[in-house]
C-alpha cells in the first residue's frame, strides 16, 4: 500500500514572503531525507502555467472576478491532476505556493460577494484540502511595497493598490478563524531566517 503524502500551502498577501518561505522550508525537509515536490498557483502544470500569464498580466480591469474564478479552477484542476495528486499518491510532500484559499480572498472576498461560487467550485472540481497551510501575516503598506519593488510583469494584482492587500489581510485572517484545524498564522514582520524557524516549528508541531 502507497503512504500517503502531505500537502502544505502557503498563503498571505502579496509581497509578504511566501514565495522564499516555501523554498526555506522545503531545502530543510529534503536535508532530512524527505521526498519533496515545490511548485506554485497559478501554475505548477503546463496548462496552468499558461492560465497563469493570462490572470496575472495585464490590466487591473483585464478580467472581471468571476472570470477570473473560472480561470483559476480550471488552472488549478489541471494542476491537481498532472501533479499534485500524483506526488501525495507516491508518498511525498508538496509545498504549494498559494492554493483555493487565495481565491477565496482576491476573487471570493476582496473584488465582489462571490465566496459561495469559489467555495461550490472547489468542492466539485477540487476536492483535496491541503493538510496544512501556513498564512503569513504582515502589514499591508510593506508587503505591498515589497511586491512592487520586484518590478515584474506579473503585477496586475498589485496594481489594483494597498486598499485591496488591507482588505485581503483582513480576510485573511478571518479564513484563519474558520478553518482553525487547517490554518496556521505565522508572523511576517520579523527576519526570513526567524521566519523559516518559526515556520519549520509549525510543520514538526503539525505534520512531521
Amino acid at each position: 500500500m502507497k503512504k500517503t503524502g502531505i500537502f502544505i500551502t502557503f498563503e498571505g498577501i502579496d509581497g509578504s514572503g511566501k514565495s522564499t518561505q516555501v523554498k526555506y522550508l522545503a531545502n530543510r525537509l529534503m536535508t532530512l531525507g524527505r521526498e519533496v515536490v515545490l511548485t506554485r498557483e497559478p501554475g505548477g502544470s503546463t496548462g496552468a502555467e499558461e492560465i497563469r500569464s493570462l490572470v496575472l498580466e495585464g490590466a487591473p480591469e483585464r478580467w472581471s472576478a468571476e472570470t477570473e474564478i473560472l480561470l483559476f479552477t480550471a488552472a488549478r484542476r489541471d494542476h491537481m491532476e498532472k501533479l499534485i495528486l500524483p506526488a501525495l499518491e507516491d508518498g511525498k510532500i508538496v509545498i504549494c505556493d498559494r492554493f483555493a484559499d487565495s481565491t477565496r480572498m482576491y476573487q471570493g472576498l476582496t473584488r465582489g460577494d462571490l465566496r459561495s461560487t469559489v467555495d461550490s467550485l472547489t468542492d466539485l472540481m477540487i476536492k483535496r484540502q491541503p493538510d496544512l497551510t501556513i498564512l503569513i501575516d504582515m502589514d499591508p503598506e510593506l508587503g505591498h511595497r515589497r511586491a512592487k519593488a520586484r518590478n515584474t510583469k506579473e503585477e496586475r494584482f498589485e496594481d489594483f493598490g494597498v486598499d485591496l492587500q488591507r482588505r485581503m489581510r483582513g480576510g485573511f485572517l478571518q479564513l484563519a478563524k474558520e478553518f482553525p484545524d487547517r490554518i496556521r498564522i505565522v508572523n511576517g514582520n520579523q527576519s526570513v531566517e526567524d521566519l523559516s524557524e518559526e515556520i519549520y516549528g509549525v510543520v514538526q508541531e503539525t505534520l512531521l
